[in-house]
């Protein structure tokens, strides 16, 4: 029996991974073992595809990010771009680049973390690519999820006066982050453990985020189609601006009303760091933002939930993109969150 990658191969590394999965939706007819994966949309719905790519040393650190968190992290965020359009997901495909320096079970362990993000909100994984890498790790994920066509929300539909609305809370994967790059500097060439007691909160949101299925799922039962919707990857602020520059809109977002949890806070007063900042401009957060009408946000009121927290207010173009600060001050909102190629 290939105890190691060299040994396995390629197809030998394709077909463990295809008697680790399970298929479980109607819609798939064939996974794993063909050229193409097979899939039947189910009439009277749409598709909707997203990929993203995960690159080691650029979106991920291995130093402080298990194989398996990391696994499903990388599913998990796909997943959310699906929910973030008020559709289902139900297929997803994976590629891998592996390094030399990495074993099989650690692949293993990979795969484990996906499929177990996979099982938990109904996914199935059917196809994909592997190959040698000379940048240690790189994981590119497409997913594929379905909607009614009277059900799906773009970035684009955001109108005057509609209420702007959050789930969740934010910044807590923002300040996780720095957790772990403090406690990675302070303890290099150490053989002491962290200091992580009673942050368990802030690193799970860095580490292993959830895709908010039951956002989506609450939004169906109480009747409401958002009008605009994106998923919290790049900071409130980053999202805010897209959703206002696609809809041809401005907005007026209240510093007061930007939920943040107090073990963000508590975190953030102990790195000297605003915590509103985390929350505008530190992303991954994966929350759902976006804008309703205002007769539905009383459905809100009427039928238990998930935490959602109406946080501004669309307006004209005119009057321009602005937080309005606890003093009554008013700034321009301004992203200032990951950019690609910065060497900031």
């Amino acid at each position: 029996m290939a105890d190691s990658l060299q040994d396995l191969g390629e197809f030998g590394l394709i077909n463990r991974i295809k008697e680790s999965v399970k298929l479980t939706n109607a819609t798939t007819i064939k996974g794993i073992g063909d050229d193409c994966a097979v899939i039947a949309p189910t009439p009277g719905m749409r598709q909707v595809v997203t990929t993203d790519l995960l690159l080691e040393g650029i979106h991920f650190d291995l130093t402080y990010c298990p194989l398996k968190h990391l696994g499903y992290k990388a599913v998990a965020v796909n997943l959310s771009d699906i929910y973030a359009m008020n559709a289902t997901p139900k297929q997803i495909t994976v590629s891998i680049g592996v390094s030399a320096k990495f074993d099989l079970a650690a692949i293993d362990e990979l795969y484990s973390g996906m499929l177990l993000c996979c099982e938990r909100y109904g996914v199935d994984l059917v196809g994909g690519d592997t190959s040698s890498s000379l940048t240690g790790l790189n994981i590119s994920i497409t997913a594929i999820g379905e909607v009614a066509p009277e059900k799906i929300v773009y970035r684009n539909g955001a109108k005057e006066n509609e209420i702007v609305c959050v789930s969740g809370d934010l910044g807590a994967a923002y300040m996780g982050l720095q957790l772990l790059e403090r406690e990675k500097r302070v303890l290099k060439g150490s053989n002491q453990r962290p200091e992580f007691d009673g942050y368990d909160y802030i690193l799970e949101r860095q580490l292993k985020p959830e895709p908010r299925r039951d956002v989506v799922e609450f939004l169906d039962k109480i009747g409401v189609v958002p009008t605009s919707m994106m998923d919290v990857s790049d900071g409130l602020s980053s999202e805010m601006l897209h959703i206002c520059s696609a809809s041809d809109m401005g907005c007026r977002i209240y510093e007061e009303k930007i939920p943040i949890d107090h073990v963000t806070r508590n975190m953030a007063e102990e790195l000297n760091f605003s915590p509103v900042v985390a929350a505008l401009n530190g992303g991954e957060d994966y929350e759902l933002l976006f804008t309703i009408r205002q007769e539905d946000y009383q459905k809100f009121q009427s039928t238990p939930g998930p935490n959602i927290f109406a946080i501004g207010y669309i307006c004209n173009k005119d009057k321009g993109r602005r937080l309005i600060t606890t003093s009554g001050d008013e700034s321009d909102l301004v992203a200032q969150g990951w950019k690609a190629w910065s060497n900031k």
